[in-house]
């Protein structure tokens, strides 16, 4: 480079040059790490010896060895994992476009485990209807305000399909703007609810849950447990015409004991912006209101609808979207009718 180019540099690159220099200097205080123990330009270890080597030694590399590609994120994750700070080492500084984060996951998987075999015992029914293929769009009927049916959707679908990726479940728009659980839900896999997320995951092979009932399904009363609630415009039915996805009933029963609702006042919604439904257990004990009773769960998949050939003007056809919609409906409330029937008892 010359002089007149380094004289032309912005000064947000020499303002990052400087900031990586004071991280280098703090680093090699705090962690003993003297540049002139390391040359530039030694032939890289083996990956035996690099274990070997222990923290200090491959903090030296990457931050004397290695300067001119400097790995701020690489670097980060070794510092982290060797923390001794509460939680650090479950959280990936690497995580997809949704903030999914797979070392989150798999650390979270013996809670989410506990809740699939030991507290809700769930039962799954008719997964040989699963397609072994990507793109696939779950539709289901909504279950109560957290996305608990989602998890467990996606966790029934992981453990029966071999092979299978493991989906990605639509969650409310409300809930995912919340400051503390947004985070969480990510990480698990939930992603935002709209149109323009559900395409971009279809578009990449990801398979999705969707629950076309919306906020009305999530904040029924009990009485209204199990009676599907209109689906919407139809939009899943649009998308998946498009993306050439399958459309796979699900039934989800069980879910709706979880947290009961009585009713749901409107003065704190339009205080809060968000719903607030009374149950038997919240607000009455606090924040053990928020545990979800232990009923029994029965999910069943139903008959794939396929559009390989369906036209793609169909997609923007009003009557076509329409009638695909109450098909795909009355299939999903026909296998929650069956199952609630074939199910013994709520708790057993």
């Amino acid at each position: 480079m010359s002089e007149s180019e380094e004289d032309a540099r912005p000064d947000e690159f020499e303002e990052l040059r400087d900031s990586i220099s004071a991280l280098r200097r703090e680093l090699e205080g705090r962690f003993g790490v003297g540049s002139t123990e390391v040359e530039e330009g030694d032939p890289e270890l083996e990956d035996e010896e690099i274990e070997q080597e222990g923290l200090i030694a491959r903090l030296r590399r990457k931050m004397v060895g290695r300067v001119r590609d400097f790995d701020v994120v690489e670097l980060y994750e070794e510092l982290r994992q060797h923390s001794s700070l509460p939680g650090q080492s479950d959280v990936s500084a690497v995580v997809d476009e949704f903030g999914l984060d797979e070392r989150y996951l798999r650390r979270a998987r013996r809670y989410i485990d506990f809740l699939y075999e030991r507290w809700f015992r769930v039962k799954a029914f008719d997964t040989q209807n699963i397609p072994q293929a990507e793109r696939l769009l779950f539709v289901s009927n909504r279950s109560g305000i957290l996305p608990y049916d989602g998890l467990m959707i996606a966790s029934t679908v992981e453990r029966h399909v071999p092979g299978a990726q493991r989906p990605r479940f639509l969650v409310a728009d409300w809930l995912m703007t919340l400051p503390f659980t947004q985070p969480a839900i990510a990480r698990i896999g939930g992603v935002r609810a709209s149109s323009d997320n559900a395409e971009r995951l279809l578009e990449k092979g990801d398979s999705v849950i969707a629950f076309p009932e919306g906020q009305k399904g999530a904040v029924k009363p009990f009485r209204d447990r199990y009676r599907l609630q209109r689906f919407g415009r139809g939009g899943f039915v649009s998308l998946a015409v498009r993306q050439r996805a399958i459309i796979v009933p699900v039934a989800v029963v069980g879910a709706e004991e979880v947290h009961p609702i009585l009713f749901q006042p409107r003065l704190p919604r339009r205080i809060l912006g968000t719903p607030v439904p009374i149950t038997p257990t919240f607000p009455l004990l606090g924040p053990l209101g928020l545990v979800p009773l232990p009923s029994q769960w029965r999910i069943r998949f139903g008959e794939p609808f396929y559009f390989d050939s369906v036209e793609p003007e169909a997609a923007d056809d009003p009557l076509y979207v329409n009638r695909t919609r109450e098909r795909v409906r009355g299939a999903v409330q026909t296998l929650l009718e069956e199952e609630v029937r074939r199910r013994p008892a709520v708790f057993s």
